[in-house]
């Protein structure tokens, strides 16, 4: 098993470095190490733009996180905090097939994700598009505005009260150590003091009193008021997290679909022109459709390992494994220890059958001096492989002399064989 596994590992580094059996140069080797990088470059890039074709699970289901997190905030101001996110100045945007930058509403923003894409966007999500933007209204935008300013006034004066008791305590030490006032270190002498933090206090207080009736205001607007209601929709919510849900659940094994949809052309495409290379003996172009052939199946092999990760098999083994153990997740592992090397032996059972199947007939093999079994050259008068030691020839029951197995006739007298015997 080990002798077989190295001989077919000299075997891929003798086909990946040299041309009919003879090794590459330096220079030669660069050249095609600098075309396998370009080449894998481009198909990784291919692989990213297949991959987005489709919109994924956040850009169909755009309101679902916002929606969730609304729901599940016990903040007290959540709906403050609701309203004013959506009461934004978007920055202007020129849009394709448009000359002047435009600012885009939620709604018609949800709807870019879909343009030139597969999947289509959710219709409640799009509901709740309109209905944030009637809430981001030229009125409301001057409200939030005014909120703002007036907090960062309350951060001035809080900022100011902290400098001044910092200088109050300084003074009133002073003070009580009967120090002169003309040789104070502060500016400020501590009645003053004194005064001027209480009346910034008064302004803080009275601006969060404006502030609250500000907020207030603004969260029982009839657009605010609506978008509420609908925020609160127990029906509207459950669908778009079923939608959510599911999309996430498939999501990866459409992209692994698309991709391979991507590389099977390609890998076809090479071995093709691989085959036909190697049997008119054109060792260049059996070289580079070698390398092209190493270079898509890297792409490949690594996608359907990260879709075994995160795609659906992952999902149904954590949804199963937590509905049992609960918090014991690291049990996915060894389930994938145990899963993977099964499908592995699966797999290599099924290409070992696919390869006997499509292996040439004997007659081709015979006109190509190839072993009947392993298909490898062999030289002239070879009765036995020397790579698999298998016997070529059997004896004629007419004019007993040898000729070649599993063909219909003996090469001498031409009398008609048992097949039968070549097994």
């Amino acid at each position: 098993m080990l002798r077989r596994f190295q001989r077919s590992l000299q075997q891929f580094f003798r086909r990946t470095r040299s041309i009919n059996k003879q090794p590459l140069n330096a220079v030669s080797l660069i050249v095609i190490i600098l075309i396998d990088i370009f080449i894998l470059v481009n198909v990784f890039t291919g692989l990213n733009d297949i991959s987005n074709w489709t919109i994924s699970p956040n850009e169909a289901y755009p309101c679902y996180s916002e929606w969730r997190d609304y729901r599940t905030s016990t903040a007290q101001n959540k709906d403050f905090e609701r309203v004013r996110s959506a009461v934004v100045n978007n920055s202007p945007e020129i849009l394709p097939g448009e000359t002047s930058p435009r600012s885009l509403g939620f709604q018609e923003r949800y709807q870019q994700a879909n343009q030139g894409r597969l999947g289509s966007v959710s219709p409640t999500c799009l509901a709740f598009g309109g209905l944030k933007d009637k809430v981001d209204n030229p009125t409301n935008q001057k409200l939030v505005k005014t909120i703002d300013q007036k907090q960062n006034s309350i951060g001035n004066l809080e900022n100011s009260n902290r400098t001044i008791r910092a200088q109050y305590d300084s003074t009133l030490l002073e003070k009580i150590a009967g120090q002169d006032r003309d040789q104070s270190i502060n500016n400020v002498g501590a009645e003053k003091a004194k005064a001027q933090l209480d009346q910034n206090n008064q302004q803080i207080a009275q601006l969060r009193g404006e502030i609250a009736k500000l907020r207030t205001e603004l969260v029982t607007k009839p657009e605010s008021v609506e978008f509420f209601n609908f925020l609160r929709n127990d029906g509207a919510f459950s669908e778009v997290e079923r939608g959510y849900k599911q999309a996430s659940f498939w999501y990866p094994s459409i992209q692994l679909a698309f991709q391979a949809l991507f590389l099977v052309p390609l890998l076809i495409g090479a071995g093709l022109v691989y085959r036909f290379a190697e049997r008119r003996r054109y060792g260049l172009v059996a070289l580079i459709s070698w390398h092209l052939l190493i270079i898509f199946f890297i792409p490949l092999i690594l996608k359907i390992f990260e879709f075994l990760q995160v795609g659906a098999l992952f999902k149904f083994l954590f949804d199963i494994i937590s509905a049992i153990f609960g918090g014991l997740l690291f049990l996915v592992s060894y389930a994938y220890i145990l899963l993977i090397p099964i499908a592995g032996f699966a797999l290599i059972k099924l290409f070992q059958k696919i390869a006997v199947r499509t292996k040439l007939p004997p007659s081709a093999l015979v006109q190509q001096s190839r072993c009947l079994n392993c298909t490898r050259t062999l030289k002239h008068n070879e009765n036995y492989c020397p790579h698999c030691g298998y016997h070529q020839n059997l004896e004629c029951h007419n004019c007993h002399q040898p000729t070649y197995k599993h063909l219909p006739y003996c090469r001498n007298c031409g009398t008609e064989q048992d097949l039968s015997r070549s097994d």
